[in-house]
């Protein structure tokens, strides 16, 4: 069974409440269960991560090493245009790791546009609502070993 962590960043808790034009109506609860029901059917063992904290972040990427963590999905929310910290996090790990965006991050303010972490990720998804997280299960389902 292929051991998947998604992790999700600051103000990611507060879907289903802030700028739902931009991120949807489901509320954070429901997207982990979206995330977690697909997982179970596809025979995926997830946990899902959400910090505010950019340290406890990190603190998770790198304790995926530790736990042997097969792939890592990682919706960084506004650290993805400025935290090297958890750049340099991922590219230590060595864990294939997707770096996705509910928003299209392309067609937003232009700070938005800038990914520090895009270069040591596998795949970036962006734009597809949290149908995004499904595709990066799929893409993992692909090309992670049985």
């Amino acid at each position: 069974m292929k051991k998947i962590v998604v992790i999700n960043g600051p103000n990611l808790n507060f879907l289903g409440i802030r700028e739902k034009s931009v991120y949807g109506k489901l509320n954070y609860n429901e997207v982990i269960n979206y995330i977690l029901d697909y997982a179970k059917k596809e025979d995926f063992e997830v946990e899902v991560f959400q910090s505010n904290s950019e340290g406890s972040i990190i603190d998770r990427l790198q304790q995926c090493y530790y736990d042997g963590i097969d792939g890592i999905i990682i919706n960084p929310g506004a650290y993805t245009h400025y935290s090297y910290a958890i750049r340099d996090a991922v590219a230590s790990i060595m864990i294939p790791t997707i770096e996705m965006h509910i928003s299209n991050v392309y067609e937003r303010e232009d700070f938005r546009k800038i990914s520090v972490i895009k270069d040591v990720c596998v795949k970036q998804i962006y734009g597809k609502g949290i149908k995004g997280y499904i595709e990066a299960l799929e893409y993992f389902k692909l090309v992670l070993p049985q």
